[in-house]
């Protein structure tokens, strides 16, 4: 079977490079981390994304698995990490201006126990060489809150 990387894929490779980060939580002022990311491309179809840092004193690992299905035309991937079990599923879409990538994933809820809450992770480009990474909880009165804030710089 033979595929050629479409229009979809083609997005994610402006994930592909080395990058810094730093993350703050505005739900606890004061508490941020930093660390490097380094994106790979898989065939272009996908990426995959491997982050190191430190989060409350403690090392941190991440990957992030994205692609793009061109039959259902929509954002695909995966995220686990070091600090918890959990194995997070995206499913998402692109705006119409090609800035940002909104992907919905099922997880613990962060404020409330044995719940399992909906989030949105939200890669957003501010030039090619800066991207931020927001995550937001849906909150029972159907507001979104913003958990944190990840903004790259790219290093290569």
């Amino acid at each position: 079977m033979s595929a050629e990387p479409q229009q979809g894929h083609q997005w994610l490779q402006r994930l592909v490079g080395e990058w810094t980060y730093a993350s703050e939580d505005p739900a606890r002022l004061g508490v941020s981390w930093t660390g490097t990311e380094s994106v790979r491309s898989l065939g272009g179809f996908w990426v995959v994304a491997e982050s190191h840092g430190e989060m409350g004193g403690s090392p941190a690992t991440t990957i992030m698995s994205l692609g793009f299905d061109p039959e259902k035309q929509r954002y695909v991937g995966t995220w686990i990490n070091s600090m918890m079990a959990d194995f997070w599923l995206y499913d998402g879409e692109l705006s119409a201006d090609g800035k940002t990538l909104t992907l919905a994933a099922e997880g613990p809820d962060m404020f409330v126990d044995g719940k399992i809450g909906l989030y949105h992770h939200v890669i957003e480009f501010q030039s090619d060489e800066e991207r931020t990474l927001g995550a937001r909880i849906l909150r029972e009165d159907g507001t979104w809150h913003e958990i944190v804030t990840t903004r790259y710089q790219r290093i290569k």
